[in-house]
């Protein structure tokens, strides 16, 4: 999972994605990344990346494409909010395992961001609407790149109790420069 950040050609300000992707290192992403991304160009960046082993107490596994898929599925969520004077939509990003999109979406509302952030006539939101909406809710495998999917699967299970957090990377890295950053936060 990795935040990409670039400033394209007549913007004001850094725009941000998420890419999810399957790689034996952070280094092996970077091809696909400015595939997933062209318009970034050289300001193409990361600030942030995770490899997803564990989300609250399930396991994640990436299999061969040929092994069965999980009854639960893998979800990111990005709620939007807002606070009032703040000249600002906030963002909170998720990943959950569910059954389904609307098991998805009900976990996602128990999130202290959603009940915490919003007021009236601003309410908080699952990106990109008002209200509750599915269009930044996906399953994990629907927006893998095609390479990823044709190849792998992911299977949840029942995390160890002694299996720990997923460690998250953070910094302002250009591509060009990952290899550098991936030696020094291994």
């Amino acid at each position: 999972m990795l935040l990409l950040g670039c400033k394209p050609a007549k913007r004001h300000v850094e725009q941000h994605d998420i890419f999810f992707a399957i790689a034996e290192s952070i280094r092996d992403v970077v091809p696909q990344a400015r595939q997933f991304w062209p318009e970034g160009k050289t300001s193409l960046h990361l600030d942030a990346w995770r490899e997803v082993t564990k989300v609250g107490n399930t396991a994640i596994n990436v299999v061969p494409r040929t092994a069965k898929a999980s009854v639960e599925q893998l979800f990111f969520i990005n709620l939007g909010g807002y606070q009032p004077g703040e000249f600002e939509e906030f963002h909170y990003k998720m990943l959950i395992s569910a059954i389904d999109k609307g098991a998805a979406i009900t976990a996602a509302k128990q999130a202290a961001f959603f009940k915490h952030m919003g007021f009236k006539g601003a309410t908080a939101h699952i990106d990109d609407r008002y209200g509750v909406d599915v269009d930044d809710l996906f399953a994990i495998p629907d927006i893998l790149p095609a390479s990823s999917k044709s190849e792998f699967s992911l299977t949840l299970s029942p995390a160890a109790p002694d299996q720990p957090e997923d460690a998250i990377h953070l910094g302002y890295f250009k591509l060009d420069s990952v290899d550098k950053w991936a030696v020094f936060h291994s």
